[in-house]
C-alpha cells in the first residue's frame, strides 16, 4: 500500500464543503431515527445524509424508508460495519465526512464549529462527546478529558510514542476525504470497527485539530460495542486485541510514508493497560496475552507514567494507582475498581465528587 499526502479542494465552486454524514445502521430501529434526524437538521447549507442497513431484523427498514428522498440509501444483507463503511464511503461525495454511529446524535451545530477550524492539512477533527442515556438524557459524564488543547504535534508525538492520544471513537470526528482516500476501501486489516484504522492513522498522514466541547451525544443503553453498563472479561479481550492491531496498522501507514515506529509502543498506553490488567484480573484462562502476569503489568505501568500521552499528571497518577491496586488487592475488591474504571455511572457519589474536585474527571 503507498500513501500519499494530497489534500483535496475543500470547497467547491461556490465556497461550500459539502458534509457527508455516512450512518451504518443494524437493529437501531429505536435511535436510527433520532441520528438521521440530527444529521438533516445541521446548520450547515449542504449536507448529505447517507444510510446503510446492515441486514436489520427488526423495524429499522420503516423507519429509514419514512425519510424518502431526503436521504441516501443502501439495504444490504448482513455483512458487518467494514462493508456497510465501504459501500457508504464509495457513494458519498462530500469533502467532509462523518460516520455517524445510528445511536448517537450530532448537536445542531456540529458541521460549524468543524469548519471554523478547519484546514487543508487536516486529516481529521475530533470534539468531545456527552454521554446520554437509552432516552437520550445526559448522564453528566464528558469525555475524552484534556487537559488543555492539544496541538497537531503534541498528538503525533504522543501516538508515536504510546500509540495513544486523547480521542473519541467513530461518532466524534469529522474526516476529510483526501485523507480516507488513503485508507479506503478497508480490508479487515484491523479489526472490524471502522473508526480503528481512521483513528490509527490520522496523526501520521495529516494534522489532527481539537475542539474541546461536546458536540456530539455518545448514547449508552447497553447494547454498545465500547461502552460498558457491566462487566464482560470477553469485551476487554476483544479491546486488547483491537489496540494491538490498530497499532500495526499505524506501523504500515507511517512507514509508507517514512515515519518509522515501534509496534510495542502499545504497552506504553495506560489506556490499552487498564484493558490489560482487567483482562488479566478477571479472565486469567482467557486472557489472550501469553506469559503475561500482574508483575508485568504492573511494571508496564510504571513506565507508561512517565511517557506522554495527553493525560494530565493527575489522571496518570491516579490511573498508575488503580493499576497497582486492580493488581495487588483480592478479586472481589479489584472487581469493583474495575467496573468504577470503565462504568462511571457505577461509581459511588462521593468517589465522583473526588475525582471531579481533582480534575481526573468532570461531572
Amino acid at each position: 500500500m503507498t500513501v500519499q499526502y494530497v489534500p483535496m479542494q475543500m470547497t467547491n465552486r461556490i465556497g461550500v464543503p459539502l458534509i457527508s454524514v455516512i450512518i451504518p445502521n443494524y437493529n437501531y430501529q429505536d435511535y436510527v431515527g433520532a441520528a438521521i434526524d440530527s444529521a438533516l437538521n445541521l446548520d450547515w447549507p449542504r449536507v448529505e445524509v447517507i444510510v446503510i442497513d446492515d441486514g436489520s431484523t427488526d423495524r429499522s427498514r420503516s423507519v429509514i424508508e419514512r425519510y424518502g428522498s431526503r436521504i441516501k440509501t443502501i439495504f444490504q444483507e448482513n455483512s458487518g460495519q467494514l462493508v456497510a463503511c465501504n459501500k457508504g464511503f464509495a457513494l458519498s461525495r462530500g469533502e467532509i465526512i462523518v460516520f455517524l454511529d445510528s445511536d448517537d446524535v450530532l448537536d445542531r451545530a456540529f458541521a460549524r464549529e468543524i469548519l471554523a477550524i478547519w484546514t487543508p492539512r487536516a486529516s481529521k477533527v475530533q470534539v468531545q462527546m456527552r454521554v446520554v442515556d437509552a432516552r437520550g438524557t445526559p448522564t453528566g459524564s464528558v469525555f475524552p478529558q484534556y487537559p488543555r488543547v492539544p496541538t497537531p504535534e503534541q498528538i503525533r508525538r504522543w501516538a508515536t510514542r504510546s500509540s495513544a492520544y486523547p480521542t473519541p471513537p467513530g461518532s466524534g470526528n469529522a474526516y476529510s476525504r483526501w485523507f480516507l482516500g488513503c485508507l479506503f476501501p478497508l480490508r479487515d486489516t484491523c479489526g472490524t470497527a471502522n473508526d480503528s484504522y481512521s483513528l490509527a492513522a490520522a496523526p501520521f498522514l495529516g494534522d489532527v485539530l481539537t475542539i474541546a466541547k461536546p458536540l456530539v451525544s455518545y448514547r449508552v443503553h447497553g447494547r454498545n460495542q465500547g461502552a460498558l453498563t457491566k462487566l464482560d472479561a470477553r469485551q476487554f479481550q476483544r479491546q486488547l486485541t483491537r489496540s494491538r492491531l490498530r497499532r500495526q496498522y499505524a506501523c504500515r501507514i507511517a512507514r509508507n510514508v517514512g515515519i518509522e515506529l515501534r509496534d510495542d509502543a502499545v504497552d506504553r498506553s495506560l489506556t490499552y493497560l487498564a484493558y490489560r490488567i482487567s483482562s488479566l484480573k478477571l479472565a486469567r484462562k482467557t486472557h489472550p496475552i501469553a506469559n503475561d502476569s500482574a508483575w508485568r503489568c504492573l511494571a508496564d505501568f510504571s513506565l507508561a507514567f512517565f511517557v506522554p500521552q495527553g493525560v494530565g499528571l493527575k489522571a496518570r497518577l491516579s490511573l498508575l494507582l488503580w493499576g497497582w491496586a486492580v493488581c495487588l488487592l483480592p478479586a472481589s475488591i479489584a472487581t469493583r475498581l474495575v467496573l468504577w474504571r470503565f462504568a462511571p455511572h457505577a461509581r459511588p457519589r462521593t468517589l465522583k465528587h473526588l475525582l471531579t474536585k481533582l480534575r481526573v474527571a468532570r461531572a
